[in-house]
């Protein structure tokens, strides 16, 4: 069904050309949109009329038209007066809700139809046979965006993001679950992953602040079919949930980008169990003290450095000798040696990972 909103745009516009007062109706008598000053015809008349087999009809001073989708009646439009130019501008009228059905439930259905490419509840040759008749090409280069929001059904996240896409009919904006909104893109033939980083950005920028809500936003790799479509939908997903496990501190996450934590993500459960008690026995990363972790994240971003790291944390080179020595014989790998720092690191993301999984079970 259309909305009121865009109705009374409609009928506004025809008033201000022609100083005719319209009004859309339900056919139970409710008012959807009016340019009347006062109420206009009384809802007995409009039960009357749409239950007669007459397309129009004056009565009491309006003109009454139908407006049908399909061979059903949708609404009742009311034009002030019973001359010719209220029946002229009431057809028109007419015309314009008319197209603005067929327009919504277009829109409607390669809504549904991008929801079901994204999710593959679509046989391939349906792809192909609904996009041709939805007039969607099947082989622009495109990608899929997710952004996550913070909270479920956020309604002003949509329609900002709506509101930026307005322009862009062959992009495509919709929903398959309460958290995540999901932009289907067509793209240029130029356009590489450096633009779709922009996009992102763009998008996290918007957000903030006309929406004033924090997001996450992901992307898949690009995809040259409409029936990839869903290919790169699940990568944004992916990295998505990766980003959130390994790079919390990242709000723009590509599916190109994960680096090592794509492999971790893909361990199964009893191999990761495996791997750290063959590295830590019993003594999980997790359960050292703060300051042990904030010595080891300090140690890694300073790529090893002691020096650094001991100034960064205004402790004295021994100290931070002294608390790696603890820690090395604590769990026996000495992180200032590059194959256990790479162990300690990984193990950790994998400590992250499974504590992930463990929640969302």
């Amino acid at each position: 069904m259309v909305s009121s909103q865009v109705l009374q745009k409609t009928i506004d516009e025809l008033r201000a050309i022609t100083r005719i007062d319209l009004c859309v109706l339900s056919i139970e008598g409710q008012m959807l949109a009016t340019t009347f000053s006062e109420n206009g015809p009384k809802s007995e008349y409009i039960r009357e009329f749409a239950q007669s087999p007459a397309d129009s009809q004056v009565l009491q001073g309006y003109h009454f038209f139908k407006v049908y989708d399909d061979q059903n009646v949708e609404y009742i439009l009311v034009t002030g007066g019973g001359s010719e130019d209220a029946y002229m501008i009431g057809k028109i009228a007419v015309s314009q809700i008319q197209n603005l059905i067929i327009a919504y439930k277009e829109r409607l259905d390669k809504n549904n139809f991008i929801q079901n490419l994204l999710l593959d509840n679509l046989l391939l040759v349906d792809i192909y046979n609904r996009a041709k008749k939805l007039r969607i090409d099947t082989e622009a280069r495109r990608v899929v965006f997710m952004v996550e929001t913070r909270y479920e059904k956020d309604s002003s996240a949509m329609e900002t993001i709506k509101s930026l896409y307005a322009s862009k009919p062959k992009d495509y904006i919709t929903a398959v679950d309460e958290r995540n909104i999901i932009i289907v893109k067509e793209l240029k033939e130029t356009d590489d992953y450096a633009d779709l980083e922009k996009v992102a950005r763009t998008l996290v920028d918007m957000l903030n602040v006309e929406a004033m809500s924090q997001v996450r936003v992901s992307f898949g790799n690009i995809i040259h079919e409409i029936k990839d479509v869903s290919r790169s939908y699940k990568e944004a997903k992916m990295a998505l949930e990766v980003g959130k496990i390994f790079y919390a501190e990242k709000i723009i996450v590509p599916y190109n980008n994960l680096g090592i934590g794509r492999l971790i993500y893909q361990l199964p459960i009893p191999l990761c169990q495996m791997f750290m008690k063959e590295v830590f026995g019993e003594k999980l990363p997790d359960t050292f003290d703060d300051e042990t972790l904030t010595t080891i994240n300090k140690f890694f971003e300073n790529n090893l450095n002691v020096s650094e790291t001991s100034r960064q944390l205004y402790v004295h080179r021994n100290t931070l000798v002294y608390r790696l020595e603890k820690l090395q014989k604590s769990t026996g790998l000495d992180i200032r040696v590059f194959d256990d720092a790479l162990t300690f690191k990984i193990a950790m993301m994998v400590v992250s990972y499974m504590k992930y999984m463990e929640q969302n079970d």
